[in-house]
């Protein structure tokens, strides 16, 4: 297994894309804590990491999700991460972009406790005017960045 941050966090939103339990439990501390903004929609905190990887299989199984790390800034216990989520509202036909940021920490080279910035809308919420696509961030036509390749390609 990977001891570097970055490789982690985009094997562990490989497993929450594709539902894939093992490859998250493979990333995921046990006592693993997941922290979400309220009021979003299942705002509570999540613990452990069987529960932390069912939990996103559901959800990326009803919304069609698929998390992109766009930018992340690193050292060897603590990462911080800009990322995508690329889904489907129940309301709305069309995919959307969610953009959010989060803050992750790291035991023994697995991932401790996720401290998640984003509001959740049923529509595209991301930064006014920012170059998403100019500086290497997924976009709708796009669902990769410079440092989290499309499935089945390796970086």
């Amino acid at each position: 297994m990977a001891s570097d941050p970055l490789a982690v966090i985009t094997r562990y939103y490989d497993g929450c894309s594709t539902g894939d339990v093992d490859l998250m439990l493979e990333t995921l501390h046990p006592d693993v804590v997941h922290y979400f903004l309220a009021p979003n929609v299942g705002s509570a905190p999540v613990a452990g990491a069987e529960h932390l990887a069912r939990y996103w299989r559901k959800v990326a199984r009803m919304i069609g999700a698929r998390w992109v790390v766009d930018h992340c800034l690193a050292g060897p216990d603590e990462a911080v991460i800009e990322w995508t989520m690329f889904w489907r509202p129940p309301e709305a036909g069309e995919r959307v972009a969610t953009r959010g940021a989060e803050w992750f920490t790291f035991t023994g080279g697995l991932i401790r406790e996720i401290r998640s910035y984003y509001q959740q809308q049923p529509q595209t919420t991301e930064l006014d005017g920012f170059p998403y696509a100019e500086r290497g961030y997924s976009i709708a036509a796009a669902e990769h960045s410079a440092l989290h390749p499309a499935p089945g390609v390796t970086r």
